[in-house]
């Protein structure tokens, strides 16, 4: 197998820059700009901030941590649900026929090590036990635009504190009635449920380990207006319906944290929040200039591992360029399938399932045109032919658009190594490279 002429395995940085492993020159070394501090899973095991400017090192790997972190790239976005943390009757939250006490023993410990989570209890009257965001500073809505609200969630007592439900506002904003009912002892998602209205409803839980789980909801507005944010519902069991009324039980206890409202089809890294929004700037990580010695520029080979997200959007994975939007040659995803591109011309890869993939994108000119051939996980190489072939290749980005002016089509996914060769691997070593 080549050498790689750039390799990039995230470990080594600072403030501003990530250190590849290949070129040792500095010339593959990437710039990494974002205007706010922002959240990531750290070598701890714990939701930790980083400053501006530093790359995201997140060793989030289903609630355990590895020796090897991944690069977390993001687009900007706004937390919209005020007091994440502080989950509070009179603090923009209501408490529904549901109690809630704090405190400072191991039980109150929150996915960012501070004794801040909430314990929650239903009151045993037979009714509705809930709480919900923005119950007085109410968020708008936009008809047509994807939500997803998440909170972090720890199994307590009894069976009010093993199931937890979210859903949306009954106030005409989501008419679909869409709702997710998570189990906290088996780390699942137990019912997704709505009216089919809602083509883009779906639930995920994450296992952020220490007994918390990140859940979370997601669904298209179809009516404009305002209404109340992150909506935890208290069920006692898995198949309860929505906002299901039942007699509670008072020594049952559910343990909350972190609740987010966030427009698009996946729950990003945790914003906090307190009397307002919180907002997070987008990761953009670029190289250019000295690098194009180690981009092929009639011939190539491009390689990514990477993690795939249920991501309705246009998104980025990996691309090079001339620093604009037409000569390119890139990986990306729409609607939750997978492209190779030259030019103009894709090759389809398909859908691939929830978790890291290995991609290898070789290409070459032929005349005015050009040909390109990709292999998955090791799999057959697929291939196809555009019919114009980049005249100059300056530019290497990851998790984001091939445009060096266009801050858009983030990843908003962990990338866990990245490499360029300047020469076309043979189909057999691009599966060879791929294979898990």
């Amino acid at each position: 197998m080549p050498t790689p002429s750039l390799l990039i395995v995230p470990a080594r940085f600072k403030t501003g820059k990530l250190y590849s492993q290949i070129p040792t020159s500095g010339a593959g070394d990437f710039t990494v700009t974002r205007n706010t501090a922002a959240r990531r899973f750290d070598s701890a095991g714990l939701v930790a901030s980083v400053a501006s400017g530093i790359p995201r090192l997140d060793y989030y790997t289903s609630g355990g941590v590895t020796g090897c972190p991944a690069l977390l790239v993001e687009p900007a976005a706004t937390n919209l649900a005020f007091h994440s943390e502080t989950w509070a009757s009179g603090n923009n939250w209501t408490l529904d026929a549901v109690t809630r006490v704090t405190g400072s023993t191991s039980a109150f410990l929150a996915p960012d090590g501070t004794f801040t989570a909430n314990a929650l209890s239903p009151t045993s009257a037979n009714v509705f036990h809930g709480l919900y965001s923005n119950s007085s500073t109410q968020n708008t809505y936009i008809s047509g635009t994807i939500y997803t609200q998440s909170a972090f969630f720890k199994q307590g007592t009894g069976v009010a504190g093993r199931y937890v439900q979210l859903t949306y506002t009954g106030g005409g904003q989501f008419t679909q009635n869409g709702y997710a009912n998570f189990d906290l002892q088996l780390g699942t998602v137990a019912v997704v449920s709505g009216t089919s209205a809602d083509t883009n409803r779906t639930a995920r839980i994450e296992n952020y380990g220490n007994g918390w789980y990140r859940c979370s909801l997601t669904a298209t507005c179809n009516a404009a207006g305002n209404g109340i944010g992150v909506l935890p519902v208290l069920v006692n069991a898995s198949g309860n319906t929505r906002a299901q009324s039942f007699s509670g039980t008072v020594t049952d206890t559910l343990y909350g944290w972190g609740a987010q409202l966030e427009t698009g089809s996946v729950a990003t890294s945790y914003i906090p929040t307190t009397a307002g929004t919180g907002s997070r700037s987008a990761d953009v990580v670029s190289v250019s200039g000295a690098v194009s010695g180690s981009i092929g520029q009639t011939a190539g080979t491009i390689y990514c591992e990477f993690e795939v997200t249920n991501n309705t959007a246009n998104r980025r994975v990996i691309a090079i360029s001339d620093g604009g939007a037409t000569n390119r040659i890139l990986l990306l995803t729409n609607n939750n399938t997978y492209f190779a591109r030259i030019m103009s011309t894709d090759v389809t890869i398909g859908a691939l399932s929830v978790g890291y993939h290995k991609i290898a994108i070789g290409y070459q000119q032929s005349g005015v045109s050009g040909d390109i051939f990709v292999s998955v996980d090791g799999g057959a190489v697929v291939s196809g032919t555009a019919n114009s072939f980049p005249p100059s290749l300056t530019h290497c980005f990851l998790g984001k658009s091939e445009s060096a002016v266009q801050d858009v089509f983030y990843i908003n996914a962990r990338i866990r190594a990245a490499a360029l060769y300047t020469t076309r691997l043979t189909n057999a070593e691009l599966a060879t490279l791929t294979t898990p």
